[in-house]
C-alpha cells in the first residue's frame, strides 16, 4: 500500500458543502484520501502526520480559467505597463505614467543591446491612462530609428511599432486600406496595428517571432513560478496555436519532475478552417497527460473595449469611436459551433462587446438544435457588456460564463468616463446577474492583460473597486463565498474538470492553495492582501520562497 500523509492546518476550506471546514486532509498517491478531523482519517491505516501547515489555511488549488502562458515569455521583454507588477522571480517593476517614461525605459534597454539591428520588444502599454494619447511610430523613433521596435498593448489586441519596423514589414507606404492600420496626415501608417492579422506580419521583425499568444520553453517554466506565487495549481492557456512543435514542447516541460502547474491549453481559431481545427483538436485530445489537458478550442469574436476594437450594439462607444472589428465572422462561428458540437469538442468564445456576445448566442442556438448536447458547457470569455436578457439566454442554452472581474480595477474609471459611459460601466462583468440567471460562473485575470492572482480577482468581484477607489456597480457585487467558488469549482466546471478539481474531498487531486490567512474571516476589502505561501499540486509541495 502506498504511503499516506495527513496534513494538519489552522483551517481547511473544502468547497464541499457536506463539510465546509475541516482541520486535516489525508493524501495518498497525489489524491485526496479524505478530509475531516484526524480521528476521521486514522481508519485508513498507517500514516505520517505532517504539521508544516499547522499555522496556514488550505483551500482548493486556485484555478485560473482565462490566462495565457505567454506572460512567462513576455517578462524577457521590456515591461512598460501603467501599474507596478511582479515578475516570476518576485521583483516589482514600477509602472510608467507617461509616454516619455515609456520612451525612457525602452531607451535604457536600447543602450544595453550590443547589436544595433536587434529588435526591441516591449509589453503592457496602455495609453488610455495617458489621456488616451495616440502613441505613434514617431514616439518610438525617439528610442531608435535603426532598430525595429514593437510594443504590445496590455489588451494584447494592439501593437505600436516604429518606422523601422514598418519598413521591414513592407508597410511604410501610401495607399494601405485596412481598418486595423490607421493612417496619419501624411498618408502613411501611424504605427498602430489593430488585431492579429495586422500584428502578425510585423511581429517577427520586432521580437515577437512566435504567435503573440504562444510561450516558449523558458516562458512556460517562468509562468509556472507565477502560478505558485498566486496559489494557482491549474491554469488555462486560452489562445495557443498548439502546433505539433509547441505541443511537443509543452509535453516535455510539463512532464519534468517538479513542474508545479496543470496547464489546460485551448487551440485558437485563427488561420484554419472550422473542419481542420475540430479534426486536429480531436486528435490532440488523445495526447493529454496529467499536467497537460488538451482537446478544447478558443474562438475570438471581437477585440477589446479599451482598445475600441470590441463590437458594440447601439448606441456604440460613449466617446463616439467607430465600432470595433469582427475577428471571426458570424458564418465561420456557426460552422465552428456545428462541427464542434457534432464532434463533442468544447469551445470557449471571447466576446467583449455586447454585439459580439449576441452574435455568439445567435450562432449557438441553431447549432444546438442541429446537434443537441445537454452538457456542452460552451463558455463565453470576458463577456463584459452582457445584459440581463443575454444572461437569461445563456442559461437557456446551457452556457457558462467567465467574467473579467479585474477590469473594474484596471479600466473601470476609463470605461465610466470614456468607452461605454456610466450606466453600462456600472453593470459590466455582471457576476450577480450571472448567478441570479443560473449561469455557471468563473472569474479571471486574463494574464498577462492583468496580473495573475485569483484572490485579487475574487476581491474585485466582491468589492468592484476602480483604480481611483470608487465602487462601480453596487448591485453586481457577490459575496466572498461565491467569489471563492468562482476561482475553484466554478472555473473547474467551465473546463469539464469539476470531477477532479475545485474542492477538497475524497478522490480528487491533492491540489491546495496554501494561504497565510483565512479569506472567509478577513474583511472583504482585505481579501486581495492575503499572502500566498505556495501550493500543493498532486500531493507535491511548492513554496513560493523556494522558487
Amino acid at each position: 500500500m502506498s504511503a499516506t500523509t495527513i496534513y494538519s492546518a489552522r483551517k481547511i476550506l473544502t468547497m464541499n458543502p457536506n463539510q465546509p471546514e475541516v482541520s486535516h486532509v489525508a493524501v495518498r498517491d497525489g489524491r485526496i484520501l479524505g478530509a475531516g478531523a484526524l480521528s476521521d482519517l486514522e481508519g485508513w491505516g498507517d500514516y505520517t502526520l505532517d504539521d508544516r501547515f499547522v499555522d496556514k489555511v488550505l483551500m482548493p488549488g486556485l484555478i485560473e480559467g482565462h490566462a495565457h502562458t505567454m506572460e512567462g515569455t513576455l517578462w524577457r521583454n521590456v515591461y512598460v505597463g501603467w501599474f507596478d507588477r511582479m515578475d516570476p522571480d518576485g521583483k516589482i517593476w514600477s509602472g510608467l505614467k507617461s509616454i516619455d517614461a515609456v520612451v525612457e525605459r525602452l531607451s535604457q534597454e536600447d543602450a544595453r543591446l550590443t547589436d544595433p539591428q536587434a529588435p526591441l520588444p516591449g509589453w503592457s502599454l496602455d495609453p488610455i491612462y495617458m489621456d488616451n494619447q495616440r502613441v505613434t511610430r514617431h514616439d518610438l523613433d525617439r528610442v531608435s530609428t535603426t532598430r525595429p521596435i514593437g510594443v504590445l498593448h496590455a489588451s494584447g489586441h494592439i501593437m505600436n511599432v516604429n518606422t523601422r519596423a514598418l519598413e521591414l514589414a513592407g508597410l511604410l507606404k501610401p495607399g494601405i486600406n485596412h481598418d486595423g492600420i490607421p493612417l496619419g496626415d501624411d498618408g502613411l501608417p501611424t504605427g498602430e496595428l489593430f488585431g492579429p492579422d495586422t500584428m502578425t506580419p510585423v511581429g517577427p521583425h520586432v521580437g515577437f517571432d512566435r504567435a503573440l499568444t504562444d510561450c516558449d520553453e523558458r516562458g512556460l517554466v517562468d509562468y509556472a513560478k507565477l502560478c505558485v506565487r498566486a496559489g494557482v495549481t491549474t491554469s488555462t492557456d486560452l489562445a495557443a496555436r498548439l502546433t505539433d512543435e509547441s505541443v511537443g514542447m509543452m509535453l516535455d516541460v510539463t512532464g519534468r519532475d517538479g513542474f508545479p502547474t496543470r496547464i489546460v491549453p485551448l487551440k485558437v481559431f485563427f488561420g484554419i478552417s472550422p473542419e481542420e481545427i475540430v479534426d486536429y483538436v480531436v486528435k490532440l485530445k488523445d495526447r493529454s497527460t496529467e499536467l497537460l489537458r488538451l482537446g478544447r478550442i478558443k474562438a475570438v469574436a471581437d477585440g477589446s473595449i479599451q482598445g475600441f476594437s470590441a463590437r458594440m450594439r447601439w448606441p456604440g462607444y460613449h466617446n463616439g469611436a467607430p465600432n470595433g472589428l469582427w475577428y471571426t465572422a458570424p458564418d465561420q462561428m456557426l460552422e465552428l459551433y456545428n462541427r464542434a458540437l457534432a464532434a463533442g469538442v468544447q469551445v470557449h468564445t471571447h466576446t467583449n462587446g455586447d454585439q459580439a456576445t449576441q452574435m455568439a448566442l445567435d450562432m449557438l442556438e441553431p447549432a444546438l438544435k442541429a446537434y443537441p448536447s445537454p452538457d456542452h458547457r460552451f463558455t463565453l470569455q470576458h463577456c463584459q457588456l452582457a445584459d440581463a436578457a443575454q444572461f437569461r439566454k445563456m442559461a437557456s442554452l446551457g452556457m457558462c460564463v467567465n467574467l473579467f472581474a479585474n477590469h473594474h480595477f484596471y479600466w473601470g474609471d476609463e470605461h465610466y468616463r470614456l468607452t461605454v459611459g456610466p450606466e453600462r460601466a456600472e453593470r459590466m462583468n455582471a457576476c450577480r446577474t450571472a448567478l441570479d440567471s443560473g449561469v455557471p460562473l468563473a472569474i479571471h485575470s486574463d494574464a498577462p492583460v492583468t496580473p495573475l492572482g485569483p484572490l485579487f480577482t475574487a476581491w474585485e468581484a466582491v468589492n468592484r473597486i476602480t483604480a481611483s477607489g470608487r465602487t462601480q456597480g453596487e448591485g453586481e457585487k457577490i459575496p466572498v463565498d461565491a467569489a471563492l467558488y468562482a476561482i475553484t469549482l466554478g472555473a473547474a466546471y467551465t473546463l469539464h474538470l469539476d470531477d477532479e478539481l475545485g474542492s477538497i474531498e475524497v478522490g480528487k487531486k491533492a491540489d491546495f492553495a496554501v494561504l497565510e490567512d483565512d479569506p472567509t474571516a478577513v474583511e472583504p476589502m482585505a481579501l486581495k492582501d492575503i499572502q500566498v505561501w505556495g501550493t500543493v499540486q498532486n500531493g507535491r509541495i511548492f513554496a513560493a520562497a523556494d522558487l
